[in-house]
């Protein structure tokens, strides 16, 4: 064969073989009005997914099953934090959001108070009680789009570490793998990768005992994502029998599958700290 045709024949069998980021997977009583909830509050379009109500979020999706009771949604014992979204003006969005009779778990914050570095007035973050009490952070940035899920870990930088090798993706340059400390809240060893424009964060299990300790006393592992209200998050992969096969042989847990749910076919991993991950078979698509 011709170099230059095996280079571009390589080369498109790369790209197709990435891993993307396919959608967050919430649970609610009422997913209509969940839809509308999110539509209005944040960046998201209605759409349908495999015909079935869900919200596409630029690149990815947000799909809602319903359950008939509410779902358990105590942030901080579950690897699975919170979902965010971007603002470019923080304070104007903060007003929106009072403005459409949001409840706050936390409200308009200074980023400095959490980190104690940086310049004050120009990096914000806050959290929204969702529907069915899904924690959302809305932050500071460019645009104010659906932007990335944020975990805990025992092992923030180490877990990065894990889903960059298994799921083959790239870790971003920021990893913190020392302690990090500010006014009593520990916000390292921090992991973190980019997928799409989905970025992932982990941060130290001290962490959340330092804002959720009640919920850790008599526990001493996190609690499964799965059955909760912010229930799992996933990732597409080209060819899921080969992947399904090479992890196995990594020793990775398949929890259940590869099989086909409501049109989709999927299986199900188990990721470090009691973190339950779905691989779907198919890039995103709207």
């Amino acid at each position: 064969m011709h170099l230059g045709r095996l280079f571009l024949l390589l080369s498109s069998v790369s790209a197709f073989a990435q891993t993307h980021f396919h959608h967050a997977h919430l649970n609610s009583t009422d997913p209509k009005a969940a839809i509308a909830w999110y539509t209005a509050h944040l960046s998201g379009e209605a759409a349908k997914f495999n015909g079935n109500d869900a919200i596409w979020t630029q690149q990815s999706w947000l799909l809602i099953d319903k359950v008939k009771k509410a779902p358990p949604a105590e942030p901080g014992i579950s690897p699975l934090f919170h979902i965010g979204w971007g603002a470019e003006d923080m304070k104007a969005e903060f007003e929106r959001q009072i403005k459409l009779g949001t409840t706050f778990q936390t409200p308009l914050t200074d980023g400095v108070e959490l980190f104690g570095t940086g310049t004050r007035d120009r990096n914000f973050f806050m959290y929204l009680d969702g529907p069915d009490h899904v924690t959302i952070e809305v932050q500071s940035a460019m645009h104010h789009n659906f932007m990335h899920v944020h975990m805990f870990s025992d092992d923030p930088a180490g877990t990065a570490e894990w889903y960059a090798k298994h799921l083959q993706l790239t870790l971003r340059p920021n990893q913190l793998k020392t302690e990090r400390v500010y006014r009593g809240v520990p916000t390292g060893p921090m992991g973190s990768i980019q997928l799409d424009n989905v970025t992932m964060l982990w941060y130290p299990t001290a962490h959340a005992k330092v804002f959720y300790g009640g919920q850790w006393v008599g526990r001493k592992a996190y609690a499964t994502n799965r059955g909760r209200a912010l229930d799992h998050i996933a990732f597409s992969v080209d060819n899921l029998d080969a992947t399904v096969a090479r992890l196995k042989g990594e020793g990775v847990k398949i929890v259940s599958g590869p099989k086909v749910v409501k049109g989709v076919r999927s299986a199900f991993i188990e990721a470090p700290d009691n973190m339950e991950v779905e691989l779907v078979e198919g890039q995103a698509k709207r």
